[in-house]
């Protein structure tokens, strides 16, 4: 039975010439079916032309790593390709759980205190909301003022908070209206003297009737969605999930 089974098996040659019209995901389950098979599914002639075009950077470290086969090259960058382009997933925060508090002061004296749901806010889809401010307001300080500015974010029930923002500084005279921002450290286990790529960002007219708080990338000056948002705070306001690795 064994010689009838070599006799119906393809020739070598065959095997290698059958492979070059395969697709990366059937050379992967066509080298399981024997040792033979796994040798001409592996060889750098087959994979060479797709590690070439999918991943060039990777193909030509073939030149200072001769050693190291195609067929390797290739998983490696399909893997981190994987990695890169893994889709986010939903945040464990809700936008219905959060409250943002916001007070702008000078000299110790509040201008105005905001404690407000963020659902109940007005925003278009991305991490910016706006608020409008009942009382307090701009008369009597002149430019150059000291100002105070804190921007806290609060887990309902008061279970956890996270300061955006605490900013202190002068106003200056020529602006039209207030405009703060502070880079946010890393999200999660990573270390804090790696930069975030975010800021926070407040705005308030002059005429103390709106507020406006946000989240910005620095890379494009652009507000991230609501969803990276809530994904950002989460590491802050929510137990880590990592705590247990």
């Amino acid at each position: 039975m064994s010689e009838t089974r070599s006799k119906n098996l393809p020739p070598w040659e065959a095997l290698v010439m059958v492979a070059h019209y395969l697709d990366p995901q059937t050379l992967a389950l066509a080298s399981c079916v024997s040792k033979s098979w796994c040798q001409a599914m592996s060889l750098d002639v087959v994979w060479r032309p797709l590690c070439s075009s999918s991943f060039p950077s990777l193909s030509n470290l073939k030149i200072s790593y001769p050693s190291v086969p195609y067929h390797r090259l290739y998983a490696t960058g399909l893997a981190a390709f994987k990695r890169r382009h893994k889709p986010p997933s939903k945040p464990r925060l809700s936008i219905d759980n959060i409250v943002f508090t916001i007070q702008l002061s000078t000299k110790g004296v509040p201008i105005f205190t905001i404690a407000e749901a963020a659902s109940k806010m007005n925003n278009n889809q991305v991490f910016k909301f706006d608020v409008g401010v009942k009382h307090g307001s701009f008369k009597g300080i002149k430019g150059l003022e000291e100002m105070k500015v804190t921007w806290n974010v609060v887990l309902k029930g008061w279970e956890a908070i996270f300061t955006m923002m605490d900013w202190q500084g002068k106003l200056s005279c020529r602006e039209v209206e207030g405009w703060f921002s502070e880079e946010l450290p890393c999200a999660g286990c990573c270390s804090s003297e790696v930069g975030s790529g975010i800021v926070a960002d407040l705005k308030v007219d002059m005429e103390v009737e709106k507020v406006s708080v946000g989240i910005l990338r620095v890379v494009d000056w652009r507000y991230v969605s609501i969803e990276d948002g809530l994904r950002y705070l989460q590491h802050f306001l929510l137990p880590c999930q990592c705590d247990g690795m």
